[in-house]
């Protein structure tokens, strides 16, 4: 990806659905971050699930406050490239938003994903209740199982819970809706995820 150095800027419409990027969220809605390598194809893969209501990109799970596009491609900021995504668990649950994220990236790559290198495209998830917690720690066990049958490693995402988000400057927000023909270097393992809903 181009190591850029923009300012961070208020993007407040999603390109592709229309929707605010900007909270409040309509009621019932909840909100997981997912870092799976380069937000470009990341976000990609969530913002048509139905009840996905709206995604965003950005930087979370390190420590500068505010940081810009440039400074965490230098890994100095211990961020992660994170996708927000806010949906309606009525309509789509989180065991199958986590389901597209085990099956869209390999979480056994450390700081890396690809040909990306760096600790920015590590793999994390950020929660946001007790529960959400729960859910993901045993979606990441059954995952390892499943991962360790197809003779792969140990997965390295690390989760962790109530992370402030950054949101990415605007040129970021749905990157491949408004460049078609753009980078994405994410590829899977091949593993069909086994993530039973929860009742």
């Amino acid at each position: 990806m181009p190591q850029t150095d923009l300012p961070p800027t208020n993007a407040q419409t999603h390109f592709v659905n229309g929707q605010s990027l900007q909270p409040p969220w309509p009621d019932n809605m909840q909100v997981i971050g997912l870092a799976m390598g380069c937000f470009w194809g990341a976000e990609r893969l969530f913002w048509s699930i139905p009840g996905v209501h709206v995604t965003r990109v950005g930087y979370q799970g390190g420590h500068q406050e505010n940081p810009n596009y440039g400074q965490v491609c230098q890994k100095i900021t211990g961020h992660t490239e994170t996708v927000q995504v806010v949906f309606d668990p009525a309509r789509v649950s989180l065991e199958q938003l986590l389901s597209v994220f085990w099956e869209g990236h390999d979480p056994t790559q450390g700081d890396a994903q690809g040909n990306d290198r760096g600790p920015q495209y590590r793999s994390m998830i950020f929660t946001q209740s007790s529960q959400q917690q729960d859910i993901t720690e045993a979606s990441q066990q059954r995952v390892q199982v499943q991962l360790r049958e197809m003779g792969l490693g140990s997965i390295t995402t690390k989760i962790e819970l109530n992370a402030k988000f950054w949101m990415a400057e605007e040129e970021h927000q749905q990157y491949l809706a408004k460049n078609p023909g753009g980078y994405c270097g994410l590829s899977g393992t091949g593993l069909v995820c086994d993530i039973p809903v929860s009742a």
